[in-house]
């Protein structure tokens, strides 16, 4: 019996079979079931069997879960399975990406057998990749652009080989869930390698194709919970560094996650990124909708806090970074000194929100005046945005 000199559990279990009669196994619980067993029985009969990124998950848990080793035949089917791992599937882009979203019908199974730990990795060393050494076939679904055909025309007439673009890898890995997306992410930043402006791309592009309404002000009730732990999981995955992602996508991941209820540490640390990069805002993104049971339409602390978190860069400048200052939060005000410009601009973009919020009738006076007097007067030359906004207050 070919099946049973191959597989050390079948051989087990045929020997503690109590039916001497028809010797019957029974195993409904392999990974895969009738399909990736039909896969090893004909390997065992040496029947052809075609492997390919969607079956071979599959064929390797089964074949662990039938014990199909080398101790218990040389050339077993788990060792053949390796082999076409390691030089077939994961050489190639595409079939890495399959290969890692079939592993998930397979937890714990492809956990404990690595593959999905060695498909992240795979993936993450091809995305960092130089983009000079990826030719378009090594891609998945991202379209190119009419300047990315392939070759490029030049003036003089000469043909020359247009490059893959650095973000290539962007579109492909917004088809993986948020769970080994992330796993990915961290990989990729592991190797040091990529740009913090390519990371912040990438979790831009994810958050767009994954939140429906993304930064308006309605939430699916049906799935708050898979877009909370997204927006936790995208505000986890921001770089470190200031300016890697535009300041108007930081507020548009604050409104989604103000809706859907997040927790307090991912708020906290995107209101600290939003400060740092607040002369980079518009006042209408600051308008986000007050807790529940607040009087008012809008949440003002938390501007504040933005407020507070900007002008604190100025005095980490002043003084100078703390030697036991947290490596993450240096490079978040490294380089910045806070410009006389930069503090002109939120001046601007504060009393733009001032005037904004100066319609809602249940907007308290202290809250107002606050706001008002936490921006510096040498960086208020002019006055007329907040005689504006007191005057709309008033009326």
């Amino acid at each position: 019996f070919p099946l049973l000199s191959k597989s050390a559990r079948l051989q087990k279990l045929l020997a503690n079979s109590n039916n001497e009669v028809n010797n019957e196994v029974h195993i409904p619980d392999i990974p895969g079931g009738a399909s990736a067993f039909e896969i090893c029985a004909k390997f065992c009969y040496g029947m052809v069997v075609t492997l390919n990124p969607f079956n071979v998950i599959a064929a390797r848990c089964a074949a662990e879960y039938l014990e199909m080793h080398e101790v218990v035949e040389k050339g077993n089917l788990i060792y053949k399975i390796e082999v076409f791992l390691n030089t077939g599937i994961f050489r190639s882009w595409k079939d890495s990406i399959i290969v890692l979203q079939t592993t998930r019908s397979f937890y714990p199974w492809s956990e404990e057998l690595k593959v999905i730990g060695r498909s992240v990795d795979y993936i993450a060393l091809m995305a960092t990749v130089d983009p000079g050494q990826v030719d378009w076939s090594y891609t998945y679904s991202r379209r190119k652009l009419p300047s990315e055909n392939g070759i490029d025309l030049q003036w003089n007439g000469v043909r020359q080989q247009m490059t893959v673009p650095k973000d290539w890898w962007v579109e492909d890995l917004c088809e993986l869930e948020i769970d080994f997306y992330k796993r990915v992410i961290i990989a990729i930043k592991s190797k040091r390698i990529m740009s913090g402006n390519l990371i912040g791309e990438a979790l831009k592009a994810y958050a767009l194709k994954w939140l429906p309404a993304f930064g308006r002000d309605q939430v699916h009730s049906s799935e708050a919970t898979r877009n909370r732990s997204l927006v936790e999981t995208v505000i986890w995955l921001l770089p470190s560094k200031k300016g890697c992602v535009p300041c108007g996508f930081l507020l548009k991941l604050l409104k989604a996650g103000t809706l859907l209820d997040i927790g307090e540490t991912a708020k906290r640390e995107l209101v600290k990124k939003v400060g740092i990069q607040l002369d980079e805002a518009s006042a209408v993104d600051l308008l986000l909708p007050a807790p529940v049971g607040e009087g008012g339409l809008y949440d003002i602390d938390i501007v504040q806090n933005m407020v507070e978190e900007f002008l604190i860069q100025e005095q980490s400048a002043r003084i100078g970074h703390p030697a036991v200052e947290d490596e993450l939060l240096a490079d978040e005000r490294s380089s910045s000194s806070v410009s006389y410009a930069s503090k002109l601009a939120v001046s601007k973009v504060i009393d733009g929100y001032l005037v904004e919020i100066a319609h809602d009738p249940d907007l308290p006076l202290t809250k107002f005046i606050e706001l008002a007097e936490m921006v510096p007067d040498a960086a208020r030359p002019v006055h007329d945005g907040l005689y504006r906004a007191i005057d709309i207050y008033l009326k």
